[in-house]
């Protein structure tokens, strides 16, 4: 199932400097100019445990494949590096009917769709293709954006032979997903990322969906995708933010699965800011890897072990529910909540204080925010993480790292102790509120 990178190594030895300016607003990451010191990587000591070679190969492919194989169906993830929306022979093959539906936003049309419209319709079974755009934002993650999808395959005459596209980030990825799975009661849809989170998370998996007002994700249905074709070309337009929200989820895999990935992260966190070709390649694949065997391994969160994907999630749902969907993108909130599982795990005794502070250094390094919003008491933390999906006979399952490369889900704590995380960071907000105001705008303390 794995696809293992090439044995090459290439050493990073440098970071160039950057600034990346954040937006504004009461409860979204304070606008700041970060910049990236320059720092001598150390490379690390070879694993012997470790399946994969951690450094990056010297050279990219023009299309490299991996699968997934998940119970309910195998489908390819297909990484090219070079344009390819318009290219009908990497589509075709996963098209069994005659008529598509892209789904797009109104963000990534203008950039996207006449590219795969051109693809798809170039494909010699398709006789129609037609589209469906919506608004952009984790706020249209709702009902209505799924009624509108269903409405355009209901108007079209789709039928269980028609494919559904998304083409976009995680929202759109989610809301075609769900359309597709209850359409007619299932059709096919192949996802088509054009964000680093939807690369590396949301569209690998099966996991569809819209948003609660009390909660995300609450809404939704298991349903793999027949494929996940990735323009590796059309990260290129994405602004800084995203980028960093993306880079949260890739460190989320060498947190819970792969200590070895989680180093190398840290030694070419700066090139996946950049969007280094080689680094950025073997960063997308190595992320899939990880989701793909936790899929296969428990693809409905049956045993529990999927859950450990939600590192971060469950405290960062609830920044993202409390503050407004859309005023913290979804990689910064699990940012903030990586590292309030981490402190948790660091107050039960699994993990010590450095690495806690490795965990902060690396996401303020990838432009992240490394603390919740203060608006944030424990009375809201909880009243929103008692809606999360992990609660089972009234318990909060949660999410915690064993060690760095090994994470848990349990129950086994006491409340109190959850209680003293989130008022930790009240206190740190309290007693110094400039530099707390500075990790939320990924800046280093003064």
């Amino acid at each position: 199932m794995y696809l293992v990178a090439g044995t090459s190594k290439l050493t990073c030895k440098g970071r160039e400097a950057a600034a990346i300016c954040r937006p504004q607003g009461s409860d979204a990451v304070v606008a700041h100019c970060w910049y990236r010191r320059k720092r001598e990587a150390t490379p690390g000591a070879e694993r012997r445990r470790s399946t994969v070679k951690a450094e990056v190969p010297v050279t990219t492919t023009a299309e490299r494949v991996l699968w997934v194989d998940a119970p309910s169906r195998k489908y390819p993830i297909i990484f090219r590096n070079k344009p390819s929306l318009h290219d009908s022979e990497l589509f075709a093959p996963h098209i069994s009917g005659n008529s598509v539906l892209i789904v797009t936003n109104e963000t990534v049309a203008p950039l996207y769709l006449h590219r795969l419209r051109e693809g798809l319709s170039r494909c010699p079974q398709v006789d129609r293709v037609e589209e469906c755009i919506l608004p952009d934002g984790e706020e249209y993650k709702t009902m209505d954006s799924l009624r509108a999808i269903i409405d355009v395959c209901m108007q079209k005459r789709l039928d269980r032979k028609s494919t559904l596209f998304a083409l976009g980030g995680g929202v759109i990825g989610d809301l075609t997903g769900f359309a597709a799975s209850v359409f007619l009661r299932g059709i096919p849809f192949i996802q088509v990322p054009t964000t680093l989170l939807a690369v590396v998370d949301s569209a690998v998996g099966g996991k569809t969906g819209i948003n609660h007002p009390l909660g995300k994700n609450m809404i939704g249905s298991f349903y793999q995708p027949h494929a996940v074709i990735v323009d590796a070309s059309t990260l290129k337009t994405l602004d800084p933010r995203q980028i960093s929200a993306g880079i949260a989820e890739i460190i989320k895999y060498g947190l819970i699965c792969d200590e070895e990935f989680f180093n190398w992260c840290e030694r070419n966190v700066s090139k996946m800011v950049s969007l280094n070709p080689v680094a950025i390649q073997y960063a997308m694949e190595r992320s899939c890897q990880c989701k793909a065997a936790v899929v296969a391994a428990d693809e409905r969160e049956s045993s529990g072990y999927r859950a450990i994907l939600n590192l971060g999630h469950t405290f960062g749902h609830a920044i993202e529910a409390a503050t407004g969907y859309g005023t913290w993108l979804h990689g910064e909130a699990v940012a903030a909540g990586m590292v309030m599982a981490a402190e948790m795990s660091r107050r039960l005794g699994f993990i010590d204080e450095q690495v806690v502070r490795r965990i902060e250094a690396i996401l303020t390094e990838a432009a992240l925010p490394v603390r919740p919003p203060p608006s944030m008491n424990v009375e809201t933390f909880l009243t929103y993480m008692a809606m999360d999906k992990k609660v089972e006979r009234g318990v909060l399952r949660l999410v915690l790292l064993e060690r760095l490369g090994k994470a848990i889900v349990t129950a086994n704590y006491e409340r109190q102790v959850l209680v003293d995380t989130i008022e930790y960071f009240r206190h740190l907000y309290q007693e110094q509120p400039e530099n707390y105001e500075r990790r939320l705008a990924h800046l280093r303390p003064k």
